[in-house]
């Protein structure tokens, strides 16, 4: 026999080595034994371990939009709003009292929930000169859209949310959508009229109605609660606590709501609905260090983004929160699957999922840019000063704003400003000469340009949202491109 066809030792035949496994491999995460391929006790529990670990980290990353969406119910609940006849105003504005992922401080915001299991189909009405509103199911995931980017146009209407099993008659005269969960969030925005809230605030309170379909002849009295300066949280644990807010919505939730595939990942580590989630000591340990894990790795794709196509503008600090212009994060029209990495990124920093903030719509919905770092890509320093040029003309027809937030709570900056922001039609701004306006940041304020200043906290960092709501061409063609952050001391 050829050294060619030579049989491997043990074999009858030659056997292609990369089919084989070593007796011994070093890897990551120690030292792997075998015995002719089979594995020592010491190595299963070595990947085992490992397998668990690591499905903690992905159950993190894909359960974040579940997570976020029953935060913000519990927020609400934390403040009495219990039913769908009650909801949350932001009647003096969004504040950075709240905790709550990215709110902007420049719109009226009217939020409330929806228990399709409990009150069956569920009218929403809402007024004309409704700003964008949306509605969103339990995995955070686009149901319908409402005022201007909805099939009102802005005309006002009333709306009909079908829970997930109804299969009888539809009713006439409603804007008509089946949602895939029992919960759901309605959120409104109102705009400011003569930079105040009141009109907007107003509209909602005189102009929304929600209620079971089977309570039409006699509603339930609306219920608006001020949550302006209200001290609440809205947002999802990033410790252990993680997991067991995610199993409440399993539980709650029915089962096609996760496909088979995520379903699969929660319930390897021990999710399951209709089983109670026990972890023994040994898991409990695992998945404690795998949020851990899974939580760096949402913040690292947040503020230290490595897919070049996150950003804006070549050597710029300027990222989108939609990477790819798909509200269901898909590839190449789903070609390329789902941008998991692009999703994570998007519901770890921020809420309300709607294609009014994905695809290019001139003059409707919104469009955001986010920074987190300078213009050397340094990160943004509470304790120093900085610049920002915003260029002649910002393309937004509606307005535009920047507001700074907290990178640890993802929410407004706290400091001694309780709207830490600037909006071009509620602030008395100083433009230059070219119509440009420089906006200042840091602990304390510029001489001079006091009303163009934000404050910071020194020992803290922080980021910033750009808003142009009412986008025009010159955003999304980038022929107009706001200035990079510039360190000043």
């Amino acid at each position: 026999m050829s050294d060619a066809i030579k049989p491997t030792p043990n074999f009858n035949t030659p056997i292609p080595e990369s089919i084989l496994t070593p007796d011994k491999v070093e890897t990551r995460i120690g030292t792997l034994e075998f015995f002719d391929g089979l594995p020592t006790p010491e190595t299963s529990q070595k990947v085992w371990d490992n397998l668990d670990f690591l499905r903690g980290v992905e159950t993190f990353l894909n359960g974040i939009p579940i997570a976020s969406l029953e935060a913000l119910r519990l927020g609400h609940v934390q403040m009495g709003v219990t039913n769908s006849s009650q909801m949350l105003l932001a009647d003096q504005l969004l504040d950075s009292n709240p905790l709550f992922l990215t709110g902007n401080t420049d719109t009226v915001y009217c939020s409330g929930f929806l228990d399709l299991e409990r009150d069956g189909p569920t009218v929403v009405e809402i007024p004309p000169g409704c700003g964008p509103g949306t509605v969103n199911d339990a995995f955070f995931r686009f149901v319908i859209d409402m005022g201007a980017p909805g099939p009102d146009r802005g005309q006002g209407g009333s709306y009909l949310i079908l829970p997930p099993e109804f299969d009888d008659e539809v009713p006439e005269d409603y804007f008509v959508a089946q949602s895939p969960s029992y919960v759901n969030w309605v959120i409104l925005r109102g705009f400011l009229v003569d930079g105040k809230p009141d009109a907007s605030s107003a509209m909602f309170k005189n102009g929304v109605k929600i209620y079971p379909l089977k309570d039409k002849a006699a509603p339930p009295q609306m219920e608006f609660v001020s949550f302006s300066r209200e001290i609440l949280n809205t947002i999802h644990a990033n410790d252990y606590e993680f997991y067991e807010e995610l199993d409440v919505v399993i539980q709650r939730e029915p089962v096609a709501l996760i496909d088979p595939e995520i379903r699969g990942l929660f319930a390897s580590i021990g999710m399951v609905k209709g089983r109670p989630f026990a972890p023994d000591a040994r898991m409990k340990g695992i998945l404690t260090e795998a949020v851990a894990v899974g939580n760096a790795s949402a913040r690292s794709i947040v503020f230290n983004p490595r897919i070049e196509e996150t950003y804006f503008y070549p050597n710029s600090a300027w990222i989108t929160g939609f990477l790819g212009g798909s509200h269901e994060w898909l590839v190449d029209g789903g070609l390329g699957g789902r941008y998991l990495d692009a999703r994570t990124l998007f519901f770890y920093a921020a809420t309300v999922n709607t294609p009014a903030m994905a695809l290019k719509m001139v003059g409707v919905g919104s469009q955001y840019a986010l920074a987190s770092k300078d213009k050397d890509g340094n990160y943004l320093d509470g304790s120093k000063n900085y610049k920002v040029n915003i260029p002649t003309d910002p393309p937004a027809k509606d307005f535009w704003s920047l507001v700074v937030y907290d990178p640890q709570t993802r929410s407004e900056l706290q400091t001694g400003q309780p709207y830490p922001s600037k909006n071009n039609k509620r602030d008395d701004l100083i433009y230059n000469e070219d119509g440009s306006v420089d906006l200042y940041f840091g602990p304390n304020p510029p001489a001079g340009f006091e009303k163009n200043w934000t404050q910071t906290v020194a020992g803290k960092g922080w980021f910033v949202i750009l808003r142009l709501y009412g986008p025009l061409e010159p955003w999304f063609d980038k022929t107009w491109q706001p200035g990079e952050f510039e360190l000043i001391s």
